[in-house]
């Protein structure tokens, strides 16, 4: 998994619930973005993939076992598509071929191998509708439906991009422009070249430039007014209501090596594990948050919060050793995604209090909360998904496109063995971990129609007045406690 105003993507309603900036990394959501979709800020149901590190679409769920709110009961397996397609690990029984890599020994030079089927074979068409998020990307295109987009357009966007990605005849060539943070350029690009082996064939020629970093960086203030001319394509992980970036589920997806957080379709089985060490009534009665230390117990406060400084530099030269998600799923708080508690930005500490209190004056509710997002995970937010949806938003931007895309003279020519072979320990690890090892045997999900104004209108207004529900409790609460002291 995997924010509307624009940005409502992968990972609210799932692959699309989008993280706005003054949000936790754990995506604690604040009052303010509520009325938003997708993982997504403030006005947008989830756009972020994703898919969404979202945030990481990734630590979107992570979070939700952490604070014990999502009962990953429901995850006893793995989505039937990691079982049936992805990685070398597949306990299901399958008759169809599989290919892994085919690294190069001896020193010799890696190629690409073509052995890989060039189309899917005795494909089926799927009757399966794609979830309401995916509606996002039609919101995200929007800004290029009348004008189309165009070689000058995109290369506009090459001024912050890290990478170019060129797809024709069914192959990718990237033209990189400069280093991502760790690597999330090279666990996206991977994830492209799996999107491609599942669904050989079928993807579009296209041409897009992508960065890497996580603040938008498209202004909607800079393309308003009738002489204004329409923005450039660029792609990212996050967006917000004030941007009109093109929200992609992000790297973590695939693994996020440098945390030792692995691949999502295997970190599900983790997580549910993790959960099953302790029982909800068991659970400690706190907030679990690692980044919010002024909400910390203290001699003059007590925000019902237990809060971790967590080593990074340690962590880092140990690879990460304490950060396994499994072993943090001993406390109960906030739970992000398509139902979760909002958090006012600009009282945290407060908010962060008030939440505790509320769920532990009303357990089974918060424990519901909990259920519907692990339902949430369970049907939308699975691998599945995430790639349909980005074959889903590929394709439609690709249509958009007012020029045959060609590749480039500096392009390289990517495949999984190009990228995978020459990696090692953790990198190496997960890539083998997340590697489609056959086409997929059935045609995507069916893209949901757009939002009509007044349905979009009214899905605002209702996160709205949800959000208007809490802050007023909340003031009330304050005001006792006040009176109180």
């Amino acid at each position: 998994m995997l924010g509307i105003q624009k940005k409502y993507h992968i990972r609210q309603e799932s692959i699309h619930g989008r993280t706005k900036y003054h949000q936790t990394s754990f995506c604690l959501i604040s009052l303010s973005d509520l009325h938003k979709p997708f993982t997504d800020t403030p006005c947008r149901p989830l756009k972020k993939a994703a898919a969404s590190s979202f945030a990481a679409l990734l630590l979107i769920a992570c979070v939700l076992v952490y604070v014990g709110w999502l009962d990953t009961s429901v995850f006893s397996g793995v989505s039937s598509f990691q079982n049936v397609v992805i990685g070398s690990n597949s306990t299901m029984p399958t008759q169809k071929p599989e290919f892994p890599l085919e690294c190069s020994t001896n020193n010799q030079t890696q190629t690409c191998p073509r052995e890989y089927p060039a189309t899917s074979p005795d494909i089926n068409t799927s009757n399966l509708t794609c979830p309401s998020f995916f509606r996002w990307i039609h919101e995200d295109l929007r800004y290029w439906k009348q004008t189309g987009i165009t070689q000058d357009m995109i290369e506009r966007a090459r001024r912050t991009a890290h990478f170019r990605l060129v797809i024709v005849n069914g192959t990718a060539y990237v033209e990189k422009y400069r280093n991502s943070i760790q690597t999330r350029d090279k666990f996206t690009l991977w994830g492209i070249l799996q999107l491609l082996r599942l669904y050989p064939g079928r993807l579009p020629d296209l041409e897009l430039m992508f960065d890497c970093d996580d603040r938008p960086v498209v202004g909607s203030w800079d393309y308003q007014g009738p002489d204004a001319r329409p923005p450039p394509p660029l792609f990212r992980y996050y967006a917000d209501e004030w941007s009109m970036d093109i929200v992609f589920p992000d790297w973590s997806f695939w693994g996020w090596a440098e945390t030792n957080i692995r691949p999502w379709g295997n970190l599900l089985e983790e997580m549910r594990k993790g959960k099953q060490r302790r029982k909800w009534k068991e659970r400690v009665a706190y907030a679990y948050r690692n980044d919010l230390m002024k909400c910390n117990v203290t001699d003059q406060n007590n925000w019902n919060t237990l809060l971790y400084v967590q080593d990074l530099e340690l962590e880092t030269k140990q690879g990460f050793k304490q950060s396994n998600l499994e072993d943090q799923c001993t406390h109960r708080g906030m739970v992000p995604l398509q139902h979760y508690w909002p958090i006012r930005h600009n009282s945290k500490c407060k908010s962060l209090k008030f939440a505790v209190h509320w769920g532990n004056l009303h357990p089974h509710k918060a424990q519901a909360i909990g259920e519907a997002g692990s339902n949430f995970i369970q049907e939308d937010l699975k691998m599945d998904n995430v790639y349909n949806y980005m074959f889903h938003l590929l394709n439609e931007y690709a249509k958009l496109l007012k020029f045959k895309p060609a590749i480039p003279p500096t392009a390289v020519e990517l495949c999984s063995e190009m990228m995978a072979c020459q990696e090692t320990g953790t990198w190496r690890k997960f890539m083998v971990e997340s590697l489609v090892m056959s086409p997929g045997n059935a045609t995507p999900c069916a893209m949901p129609p757009p939002y009509e104004p007044s349905q979009l209108r009214e899905f605002l207004e209702t996160k709205a007045n949800s959000t208007r529900q809490v802050e007023m409790w909340e003031d009330q609460f304050c005001l006792t406690s006040d009176k109180k002291q």
